[in-house]
């Protein structure tokens, strides 16, 4: 298998994952305002274990690759190329909504102080990816060795009680799937790359661990809500831990099969432009869904939710296209050279866009 293509089932997976991230949005925030429960809800609840842990275990897939380079590049292509984007999204997404939306002033400094140690709204995968990259580069450093790091990911991520910190909480959810994608990479491209050669094995693996999650996720006890999902047995820490990365895995494995059809193109570029819709969504998702309560137009839950979703996804898209065709606006996408603590010269800096893998990042 070559690196072109391995590269390709990493994009695949990742639109996948968007997809279902701005689903769980869309679905929520609409049930929210309509009291009501759609069928994208039980998607989402189906997706519940697995849909953040993968995106975090595809982006510590690469750090092998860069982790040892010297700290000032390191800090510059996981820390600072993640922050900028997030202090960015984050003026923009408080200045609209609380500045001038909510028309306050105070508010939006306040929210806007607190962004710095509390990850604002969905911009907290950002700000993480950044903390993570910091806190793997710090255990390298100190030599703790991967067996006793990922037990105590693991005994985070299962008994860590909710704290009054946002940023630590999502720490102690979400930090053992980065590590277990930086650690067992090796292990995932392998298999990836095996069940590409074996797509009748991919198929029913995929559908043998669709069941047993699905059976798992509804077992007596699960209750979908408009604004959340408990599920039944999934829910003990153990087994919600286990099921996390077995669905990670699984959307991997589902990448490498989908990305051998040429049909599924669409869906690689998504990935490959994952941040683009992730740092942007939000704001046409809640001025369409506004706009479309307010008429009266689309109210049920289901039908509201699916077309939230459609154009949340493909908003940003358009945005971003609008962006490379005139070339305002370009510092919204792709990091400025100002922005850089490591520069690289001018061809690299093109590169080193927000639309652009975490590998690249790198």
């Amino acid at each position: 298998m070559s690196s072109s293509a391995r590269m390709s089932w990493v994009d695949t997976a990742k639109g996948l994952s968007i997809i279902l991230v701005v689903m769980m949005y869309s679905a929520y925030n609409t049930g929210e305002y309509t009291g009501g429960v759609g069928f994208l809800h039980y998607v989402i609840g189906f997706a519940t274990p697995f849909r953040m842990p993968e995106f975090f275990l595809i982006s510590g897939l690469f750090l092998s690759q860069v982790i040892d380079r010297p700290w000032r590049r390191y800090i510059d292509r996981r820390v600072v190329h993640y922050l900028y984007f997030y202090v960015l999204w984050a003026i923009i997404s408080i200045g609209l909504k609380i500045g001038i939306f909510s028309r306050d002033p105070a508010g939006m400094l306040h929210d806007l102080a607190m962004a710095v140690v509390q990850p604002y709204g969905v911009l907290w995968f950002i700000y993480m990816l950044a903390v993570f990259g910091l806190a793997a580069r710090i255990l390298r450093e100190l030599g703790v060795p991967h067996r006793i790091v990922i037990l105590a990911a693991a005994m985070l991520q299962m008994w860590a009680p909710y704290s009054e910190s946002y940023a630590l909480t999502q720490f102690a959810a979400y930090f053992v799937f980065f590590y277990l994608g930086f650690v067992l990479a090796a292990l995932v491209f392998r298999l990836v790359a095996w069940t590409q050669d074996r797509p009748a094995i991919a198929v029913t693996g995929l559908i043998a661990w669709a069941v047993v999650n699905g059976l798992l996720v509804y077992s007596p006890g699960y209750a979908v809500e408009p604004v959340g999902m408990q599920m039944g047995l999934a829910a003990w820490p153990p087994l919600h831990l286990t099921l996390a990365v077995a669905g990670a895995v699984a959307l991997c494995v589902a990448g490498g099969f989908l990305s051998t059809f040429a049909s599924m193109e669409w869906l690689r570029w998504l990935g490959e432009h994952s941040l683009v819709v992730y740092v942007a969504f939000t704001i046409p998702m809640s001025i369409f869904r506004g706009v479309m309560l307010a008429s009266g137009l689309l109210t049920d839950t289901g039908m509201l939710s699916l077309a939230v979703l459609l154009v949340s996804v493909i908003s940003p898209v358009i945005l971003y296209f609008i962006v490379k065709r005139t070339g305002f606006g370009n510092f919204l996408f792709e990091r400025p050279a100002w922005a850089h603590i490591d520069r690289p010269n001018a061809g690299q800096i093109s590169n080193k866009g927000v639309a652009r893998p975490a590998r690249e990042a790198g």
